[in-house]
């Protein structure tokens, strides 16, 4: 509690003597007389101190290095950046892991490996015949030409073609043609031995191929595509 100041002492001292005049509050008055010094006395005596005392108003931040204990600072740092590097390098070992797993499971099998491939036997094919077998899920045309479709596979003029390409750069034999059988239009498939030019028709939208498979009127702007394939015997035929 903070000091009486001097007028407040005064006014306490002069209540006391008006109250001491009567008998009957003698003793009120010397009990208040009693409590003003001691309040007094105690407010000189107090020994308390405020920290702040002289502090300026500006902000400071506390010093809290002697709670600290000695050494922590640069050890617990270092073991921080351990476990933070430690575990980076277990997740991303577990993430490449899952990653090549993934992978695996998503590559082709032996087994569709193998259907990737088709193999005909080209004995069973009369010369002048067409023959249609499934590639991955598609139509191939293969024709067994005669002389004379060879003859007029190669006596047509490239350059009048809308795609132009030599008879010679569709087929690895002669006698031997073997193509997509998708229309190069919107994807349907043409029908052999039949259009103005004796070689496929494409009855959706009326596209004429000739015996070497390229297109000659109709909408199709391409000719109709050759797949890889190759003769591992010269009665077999390996598509793809």
């Amino acid at each position: 509690m903070a000091p009486l100041t001097t007028a407040t002492r005064a006014v306490a001292r002069s209540s006391a003597l008006r109250l001491a005049t009567s008998p009957s509050n003698a003793v009120a008055a010397r009990a208040a007389i009693s409590t003003s010094s001691a309040l007094r006395d105690a407010s000189s005596s107090s020994s308390y101190s405020s920290p702040f005392k002289g502090e300026s108003n500006s902000s400071k931040i506390p010093d809290f290095s002697k709670y600290m204990a000695k050494g922590s600072g640069g050890g617990n740092q270092l073991f921080g950046y351990f476990m933070v590097g430690t575990l980076g390098a277990i997740s991303a070992a577990g993430a490449k892991s899952t990653i090549q797993e993934f992978l695996k499971n998503m590559s082709a099998s032996a087994d569709v490996l193998a259907m990737a491939k088709v193999e005909v036997d080209l004995a069973a094919i009369p010369e002048g015949k067409n023959v249609i077998v499934k590639w991955r899920g598609k139509p191939v045309f293969i024709r067994h030409r005669t002389a004379e479709e060879i003859d007029e596979a190669n006596k047509v003029n490239v350059a009048s073609l809308r795609d132009p390409e030599q008879d010679a750069d569709r087929v690895k034999k002669p006698e031997w043609l073997v193509m997509l059988g998708v229309c190069t239009h919107l994807g349907c498939v043409p029908i052999g031995e039949a259009g103005d030019y004796g070689g496929w028709f494409c009855p959706c939208h009326g596209s004429h191929y000739d015996i070497s498979g390229r297109i000659r009127k109709g909408p199709a702007p391409l000719n109709l595509e050759v797949p890889a394939y190759d003769f591992p015997e010269d009665d077999k035929l390996v598509i793809g």
